[in-house]
């Protein structure tokens, strides 16, 4: 999988295994976009035990099996939901489909886990509350900005420790490289995929809700535009948000197609968090201009120093709390509010968008 195109983007960490193998089972279905492989590598690094793989395009099951040898392919999806051994049945379908698919693998008595986004429209994300409160099963999304990025699980445990005392303020830049001719025509279907406050601003939402330790807030202003994609009229290639939380605290993000081709990696995504004793900064994929290799850059500014942290190591415990919250019945990866917040406000800020251009 390259770093070129965050499309293919699939971290791999070291193991840390919280069950037995054959203790959590899970199957993959519906592989539209390449966030599967990074949901199937971190559940895998968690103990979990892959069973079947379902997509009606062989080809994207041939590369799948040729990546994770041990699956089963199913001839079904119904083969897959019928399952007794599996718990959670990961996926990465069309945006659009995410949500009715969640509906049927939770009325099948299985977890969910979805790729971002979760929903197209707010009548999804209703039903898929209706569902969950009526099975008691999980509809998890993989917000992997945050929970599969050891620079932002290291800027959780500094804030938990105090480090920039109380947080006041998030912004989130979340550029991406384009590579129109890699993408499928799905893409450019605003119906299908949601637009960009849907799509990737629902990575930046939910990492805002995280580090402020927001349970609610409201969209206050958010826009949209196509720059330099006439070809594709139905594009959003920028678009930006402003935030503001029931505690108080505020947001901003931007996310944009903008990444020139001279970046070595997909998007230079950035958080800052400001608190009332200090801020830290993240630099996520690449530390822009200098020799440093790879990703997990952070800065920590406060009133005792200023240091600079690789938090290679930190790891991502959500995806190990993930497995044992389905085996447990818990909420300590994420709860299931949180989950749907995030999912809420990406759906108001792309209803609510301006368009600039």
């Amino acid at each position: 999988m390259s770093n070129a195109n965050g499309m293919t983007y699939a971290p791999k960490g070291k193991p840390a295994p919280v069950v037995k193998p054959g203790e959590f089972i899970f199957s993959a279905a519906h592989l539209d976009h390449g966030h599967i492989y990074g949901m199937t590598n971190a559940l895998l690094e968690a103990g979990g035990t892959l069973k079947y793989v379902y997509d009606p395009d062989p080809n994207k099951v041939a590369q799948f099996v040729k990546t994770y040898p041990q699956v089963q392919v199913a001839l079904s999806e119904q083969q897959v939901l019928d399952d007794k051994e599996t718990h959670m049945i990961c996926g990465a379908h069309i945006t659009s489909e995410r949500g009715p698919f969640g509906l049927r693998v939770m009325g099948a008595g299985k977890d969910y886990f979805t790729d971002k986004a979760p929903f197209t429209t707010m009548s999804q994300l209703n039903a898929a509350k209706e569902m969950a409160k009526a099975t008691g099963r999980k509809y998890m999304v993989y917000y992997g900005e945050r929970i599969h990025c050891q620079a932002a699980t290291l800027a959780g445990e500094m804030i938990q420790a105090g480090e920039i005392g109380q947080v006041v303020h998030v912004e989130g830049f979340g550029p991406h490289r384009l590579m129109a001719h890699a993408r499928p025509a799905w893409f450019f279907e605003k119906e299908k995929y949601g637009g960009i406050l849907c799509d990737i601003g629902s990575h930046q939402i939910e990492q805002y809700l995280y580090f402020a330790g927001e349970e609610e807030a409201q969209v206050t202003y958010s826009r949209i535009g196509n720059y330099a994609n006439p070809d594709h009229p139905e594009l959003d290639d920028f678009g930006d948000c402003n935030i503001v939380g029931e505690k108080g605290t505020t947001n901003y993000f931007r996310v944009d197609w903008f990444t020139p081709d001279g970046l070595r990696t997909w998007g230079d995504g950035r958080t800052l968090i400001i608190g009332t004793k200090g801020y830290i900064e993240l630099r996520k994929y690449v530390n822009v201009g200098t020799d440093m290799e790879g990703g997990d850059h952070v800065y920590l500014v406060n009133s005792q120093k200023e240091q600079y942290f690789n938090a290679d190591g930190a790891g991502c415990p959500f995806f190990g709390q993930l497995v044992l919250d389905c085996l447990n019945r818990t909420e300590n990866a994420m709860t299931q509010h949180h989950a749907f917040k995030a999912a809420e406000l990406c759906l108001q800020a792309q209803e609510k968008a301006i368009v600039i251009k």
